[in-house]
């Protein structure tokens, strides 16, 4: 099981946006996925049309039980194969500014469940809601933030996509998000990876982006994919509608839709054959 964070330290450049994408290209690939939406915000739950729940993933943090884990997941309104461990406003209470090891440590122990052969949920009572798995591939959408939520996520994580937008921020917020990484590496997750910087909301033949993602390209180099996503209407389309965007069947959507197939192609590689450890790029 791949287990992806979606990350940026600056928000709206479209992190929830990149965790659906490549979900939903999962899903059309026949890559059974579970979503899980450590924003506070919820906004990927929103989107995936996820019906009630018993419990969320705030209840998961509180208790990583498998019993917990299966009143907290539920299918996604995309159809078979995706799966969503629900957000919820509450789970801003598990954010803190500087938790320790044991809070830290229990997203990775819940997600440990899904793979864990142990009948332990017999002991536990209560009715199956839903079937737990097998999943191939975990997306975690973190919050824009570094407390708790993200750096449980990183502690879980076996690859990091660092997602930002071409504008002058953009530069520090990858240093940042990076950083972030390269510590929570050292920290106690010696497996985690940055699969690379995705560029998102880039309008072509803009004068600010071209420079933008230039400077992004020679500071980072090869960390920064050669495809960038790019400024469509049809990403705020499909997720009013509540659909993925590889159902958008705009020239806009298709557009979008390929640099997704693109990254989950990349995700998967990345578990087939490990990757050397990244060294650190030049700062400012």
């Amino acid at each position: 099981m791949q287990v992806v964070a979606t990350l940026s330290l600056k928000g709206g450049v479209g992190k929830t946006t990149v965790a659906l994408g490549l979900a939903g290209a999962a899903q059309q690939h026949g890559v059974r996925t579970l979503l899980v939406d450590l924003d506070p915000q919820a906004n990927a739950t929103i989107a995936l049309d996820v019906g009630d729940t018993s419990a969320t993933v705030a209840d998961v943090l509180d208790d990583p039980r498998r019993s917990v884990l299966r009143r907290a997941i539920a299918p996604s309104g995309w159809g078979e194969g995706l799966d969503v461990m629900v957000g919820a406003e509450q789970t801003e209470r598990h954010n803190h500014p500087d938790p320790g090891a044991k809070q830290l440590s229990r997203l990775t122990r819940a997600l440990g469940r899904l793979v864990d052969a142990d009948e332990e949920d017999a002991r536990d009572g209560g009715a199956e809601e839903h079937d737990l798995g097998p999943y191939r591939l975990v997306v975690i959408d973190c919050p824009p933030s570094l407390g708790q939520l993200t750096r449980s996520a990183l502690a879980a994580a076996h690859r990091a996509v660092l997602v930002t937008d071409p504008t002058m921020f953009a530069v520090s917020g990858v240093q940042r998000a990076f950083d972030a990484v390269q510590t929570e590496r050292q920290r106690g997750n010696p497996d985690l990876q940055p699969l690379g910087v995705l560029i998102n909301r880039v309008r072509p033949r803009n004068a600010e982006h071209e420079f933008r993602v230039a400077e992004l390209r020679e500071l980072f180099g090869p960390l920064v994919f050669s495809g960038v996503l790019p400024d469509r209407s049809a990403v705020q389309q499909a997720q009013g509608a509540c659909v993925p965007i590889q159902s958008w069947d705009t020239p806009g959507a298709r557009e979008v839709s390929a640099v997704f197939t693109t990254l989950l192609g990349r995700v998967l590689r990345s578990e087939r054959r490990p990757r050397a450890a990244t060294a650190p790029p030049p700062t400012r």
